[in-house]
């Protein structure tokens, strides 16, 4: 049995949802069918999980919502008509679209969460009718039948741990089809909750190993997963093979093909996880496989990079000698509930990297003064515009002349390095620049170790 997931481009119309069917029929194996709202059609579209978001804040705002939810009813009543659905298949969606108002909702954020799920919800439904109507046996079966509890937050949840005893009593007929939606679950007290942006292909993680999948096929808009933006380099390398740590690192430095939460379910169970063409099914893609199935042939996977970061940098005489002056740092930073993602430091200075997701110019000047006041350093700056490049490849492991190469082949590029950073593993360097040097860098970086 395997799992699949449709992202939202690959369901964005009738003519695409026709394709994903193509691909369903195409293999008795694919029986657990994870769906996203509907995408964009074109540059210039809203996708469906956006207007669901103007939804709940016309509602917010008492404002009405009529123009805003025949807009989202318009999509899905044109992906029925492609495949010549009866009118009748769309009431349950447009009562549902009616009545989200209504709901019973303890907050506004579980509101929220609630209005964007139903992108997912609503487009599980039409799927599950459309293959119906072709006379492929399906059903829809939501998150809370299927066993998918969660913790954490309305609208950034976690996968709770008895979602797999749960999973473990679903019973799959062997030659049935369910049609599931993603990006999100039920809290302890019957709410729901949504994962992080993106979290379909969290849904369709949780799924492969809580029902035992041999495999996990991820269906998007592109061949493979590439060894660096495209938008940065013409025609990148593929990658053919990676483990599931190396997309881990690159997800999180900024690949935004696959969900970097999405891996740990995967990972738990060992499903192989292959990120397929929906346009190119048959094309191998791009496998995401353990550590353990896999041998590289190149020191480096791919390189990722983000602008989006900033830091700041501490200077105290004999710092090393000062017990727990981290500990205070963090201490503040827990305080603030601001995380961090890297900190490298010398005998007498110290480097904060955070994400600027996280911060606002407000918190900023906090965290600062509060530093201030209770360490006193000798020299304390805050940086507001920092890019960090990650390179990452099992290869690197093995290859203890990598971080050397990198730095000479930017050097002789003149380009300044704010910060390098190896981790335990090995298997990536994090180097920091200024943000208007950020894209030669990895172009740089990439013609060396692919060119």
């Amino acid at each position: 049995m395997k799992v699949i997931k449709f992202g939202g481009s690959s369901l964005a119309n009738g003519a695409a949802v026709a394709q994903a069917v193509r691909i369903i029929q195409a293999d008795p194996a694919r029986q657990v069918i994870v769906t996203s709202a509907p995408g964009k059609r074109h540059h210039d579209d809203t996708k469906v999980t956006d207007l669901l978001i103007q939804y709940a804040q016309s509602v917010q705002n008492q404002q009405n919502p009529q123009a805003i939810i025949k807009e989202i009813f318009d999509r899905y009543q044109a992906i029925a008509a492609h495949f010549n659905l009866p009118a009748s298949a769309l009431t349950p969606i447009k009562g549902a679209l009616d009545e989200l108002p209504n709901g019973d909702y303890p907050t506004a954020a579980y509101r929220l969460a609630t209005f964007k799920a139903h992108g997912e919800r609503l487009n599980a439904q039409l799927l599950a009718a459309i293959l119906n109507h072709l006379g492929l046996k399906a059903r829809f079966v939501d998150p809370k039948e299927i066993g998918i509890m969660v913790t954490g937050t309305p609208n950034n949840a976690m996968v709770a741990p008895e979602t797999y005893h749960l999973l473990a009593d679903f019973q799959l007929a062997p030659d049935e089809r369910i049609v599931v939606p993603g990006f999100f679950g039920f809290t302890m007290a019957g709410y729901i909750a949504t994962f992080s942006r993106g979290g379909s292909d969290v849904t369709g993680a949780i799924l492969a190993r809580g029902l035992g999948a041999e495999r996990y096929e991820n269906f998007t808009d592109v061949d493979a997963i590439f060894a660096v933006d495209p938008k940065l380099v013409a025609a990148p390398a593929p990658i053919k093979v990676m483990t599931y740590r190396e997309m881990r690192e690159l997800s999180y430095a900024g690949f935004s093909v696959f969900h970097d939460e999405a891996l740990l379910p995967a990972i738990a169970a060992r499903v192989p996880i292959n990120v397929k063409n929906t346009l190119a099914p048959d094309k191998p893609g791009t496998m995401i496989v353990t550590d353990r199935d896999f041998t590289p042939t190149r020191p480096i996977t791919g390189i990722a990079a983000g602008k989006h970061f900033a830091a700041l940098y501490l200077h105290k005489y004999l710092l090393n000698k000062e017990a727990g002056f981290t500990l205070q740092i963090l201490k503040i930073l827990d305080a603030h509930e601001v995380p961090y993602e890297h900190m490298p430091s010398g005998i007498d200075d110290i480097t904060i990297v955070f994400d600027q997701h996280h911060l606002t110019p407000e918190l900023v000047d906090e965290i600062c003064d509060e530093i201030q006041t209770t360490i006193n350093p000798d020299r304390l700056e805050w940086i507001n515009e920092f890019a960090l490049i990650t390179i990452v490849g099992e290869g690197m492991a093995s290859s203890p002349t990598i971080p050397a190469e990198i730095l000479a082949t930017l050097a002789h590029e003149k380009i300044a390095v704010q910060m390098i950073n190896q981790g335990a593993s090995k298997i990536a360097t994090m180097i920091g620049t200024d943000p208007a040097d950020c894209d030669r860098a990895v172009q740089v970086i990439y013609n060396h170790f692919f060119n």
